[in-house]
């Protein structure tokens, strides 16, 4: 059992690989899941997770180097994985994507949503371009994805959970308000068509994490990642597989009576206060004008 005070943020392929887990071995058997974003910080925990506990996982993205290193990985602890190359911020191409997946593996179990990302900058000054870069990619993409599935679903008479990846959206969290505006859009999508789509057998969860370190902490201040794990009660960081495990349990049997849901992973952050990506005013007591 894995035993959260010692869970290590930024965890390498070779920790996941053997990371303990509270899950059988056989909790995600023979099902197929795609993990969008799958090479990234948590789309990576997400998709050994999986593919550890017998899921063939298709990781899909930009990079067709960074995909073929986590497959090859993947296989060499004789893993089931493979990689597609994809913008999910074109409607066309995720269509293809699921005609393809489907035709390759005759059945699509899961959907993971991880795809996404935002930069860091006071929301007076976010150009046009910057705001529909991250709307097409965090709430349009995800849509994408999303409808692609579910129509397949549909039209198979085969039962899907869908998992979104979003951000905690109940309290302060300052510096990425276009991201939060996406993800808030998610959310609000995923409580709506999860009753929709409750008739075709299809589930649609969002999990919601806090300071989650990755590589993606890369793109904000030194002074702002060291408030981050202050950003809780917990006065720490969590890992990418406190957020695997929570895709996984909302996708494997353990969360078939879940629909509609956002389960929040941030160590208590969303009862403590606020986060400030791009470091707190001086105004407000931070030390900055």
């Amino acid at each position: 059992m894995d035993d959260r005070a010692d869970a290590k943020p930024g965890l390498t392929d070779a920790e996941l690989a053997v990371h303990p887990t509270v899950y059988a071995a056989d909790a995600l058997k023979d099902q197929v899941v795609v993990v969008s974003g799958g090479a990234g910080g948590i789309g990576r925990a997400i998709a050994w997770l999986s593919a550890r506990r017998g899921a063939h996982v298709v990781v899909v993205g930009r990079n067709q180097a960074k995909l073929d290193t986590l497959v090859a990985e993947l296989a060499s602890r004789s893993l089931k994985a493979s990689g597609e190359v994809a913008d999910i911020r074109e409607p066309e191409a995720v269509d293809a994507l699921f005609d393809k997946l489907w035709s390759a593996h005759g059945r699509i179990d899961g959907l993971v949503n991880s795809a996404g990302g935002q930069f860091p900058q006071a929301a007076i000054d976010f150009s046009v371009k910057g705001w529909n870069t991250v709307i097409n990619t965090n709430l349009n993409g995800t849509w994408y994805m999303m409808q692609a599935a579910a129509k397949r679903w549909r039209d198979h008479k085969h039962p899907g959970s869908i998992v979104n990846i979003v951000v905690v959206t109940t309290h302060g969290l300052y510096g990425i308000a276009h991201s939060v505006a996406a993800r808030a859009g998610v959310i609000g999508l995923s409580r709506a068509v999860a009753v929709e789509w409750a008739p075709l057998g299809i589930r649609v969860n969002c999990v919601a994490p806090g300071a989650i370190e990755t590589e993606g902490w890369n793109v904000y201040t030194p002074q702002a990642r060291a408030a981050y794990p202050r950003s809780n009660p917990m006065m720490r960081a969590g890992s990418p597989w406190d957020i695997a495990e929570a895709c996984v349990y909302l996708a494997a049997p353990s969360g078939k009576f879940i629909t509609g849901e956002t389960l929040t992973v941030d160590g208590g952050g969303q009862l403590w206060g606020e986060t400030w990506t791009t470091g707190k005013p001086g105004y407000f007591g931070g030390g900055q004008e």
